[in-house]
C-alpha cells in the first residue's frame, strides 16, 4: 500500500532520476560492484533480488552471469532505465515484497533501506530468500561516534526523504534481528568529491552549501575519519565508509 511518505520518496527520486548514475562516484564503481558479486557468491542457477533496484546499477552486476535477476522499486522514472539490466520487474515496497516465502539465492539492497521501515524490509528480504541464501544490504555509515553527528547532518541535506541513518552496528543488529546467520559486516571506502556528490539536482543550493560547511567546519574526529581533504581550488573530497552487511538463512533443522 502506497504511503504519503513514499510519495515524499517517489517525488525526490523521481527528480533525481535522470542525473542519478552521475550523482556519486560509487554508483559506478565497478570495484564495488565486484565486491557485491564476491560476497553474495551466486551460481549461474541462482535467482537473485535487487530491491530497491533504482537505475539498475547493482543488477548490472548479476545480469547474464545467473538465471535470474529480478528488480523491485516503487518510482517508475528510476526503475524503467533498470530494465535493460533486469530479467523481470515487479513493482511494490521493500516493506512488503510480493514474492513467496524461499524464491530467491540471493537478497541484495544497496541505499535502500534508508527510506524504509528498515526492520520491516530485512525481515521481508529473509523470508524471500531460501534456506542458506544470502541477504546483501550496502549502506552509507558512519565511521564512530566521532564523525556521527555531523555525517548525518550532510547525509540529511543531501537527501531530505531520507529517514534512517547507520553505523555498522545497526546492520548487524538489524541482520540479527531478522534472523540473519553468521552475520559479518565488511568495509569498503569510496573516494567522493563532495560537489559531485551534492549535486543531486534534487536539493537547492543553500542545501548543498550547508554541506559544505559540514566539511569545512568539521570537528577534528569528523576530519579524520573521513580523510577529509579541501584542495587549493576549494574541492572538497571525503572518503566515505559503506558497510557491506551479508548473512544467510539457516537451514531447516534435520528433525
Amino acid at each position: 500500500m502506497s504511503t504519503s511518505y513514499d510519495s515524499v520518496v517517489v517525488d525526490h527520486f523521481t527528480a533525481r532520476a535522470g542525473h542519478y548514475d552521475h550523482s556519486s562516484s560509487w554508483c559506478t564503481d565497478e570495484a564495488l560492484g565486484q565486491r557485491v558479486w564476491a560476497l553474495t557468491a551466486p551460481g549461474p542457477d541462482a535467482r537473485v533480488l535487487d530491491v530497491a533496484c533504482g537505475t539498475g546499477l547493482v543488477s548490472r552486476v548479476f545480469k547474464g552471469r545467473v538465471a535470474e535477476i529480478v528488480g523491485v522499486d516503487i518510482t517508475p522514472a528510476m526503475y524503467e532505465q533498470a530494465r535493460p539490466h533486469l530479467d523481470r520487474f515487479v513493482e511494490g515496497p521493500g516493506e512488503s515484497l510480493p514474492f513467496a516465502d524461499n524464491t530467491f539465492d540471493v537478497v541484495t539492497c544497496r541505499q535502500g533501506t534508508q527510506f524504509m521501515d528498515d526492520a520491516a524490509a530485512i525481515r521481508e528480504m529473509f523470508r524471500v530468500v531460501k534456506p542458506g541464501g544470502r541477504v546483501c544490504v550496502i549502506n552509507l555509515c558512519a565511521y564512530s561516534e566521532a564523525d556521527r553527528k555531523e555525517y548525518f547532518e550532510s547525509l540529511r541535506l543531501r537527501n531530505p526523504a531520507r529517514k534512517n541513518f547507520y553505523m555498522r552496528e545497526d546492520l548487524q543488529r538489524l541482520f540479527e534481528q531478522a534472523g540473519g546467520h553468521d552475520v559479518v559486516v565488511h568495509d569498503y571506502i569510496s573516494i567522493e568529491d563532495v560537489d559531485v556528490w551534492s549535486d543531486n539536482k534534487a536539493i537547492s543550493e543553500a542545501r548543498r552549501e550547508g554541506i559544505r560547511n559540514v566539511y569545512r567546519n568539521g570537528s577534528a574526529g569528523f576530519k579524520q575519519h573521513h580523510a577529509v581533504q579541501i584542495t587549493a581550488e576549494g574541492r572538497i573530497v571525503d572518503h566515505m565508509l559503506f558497510g557491506i552487511a551479508v548473512g544467510h538463512k539457516s537451514e531447516p533443522s534435520a528433525g
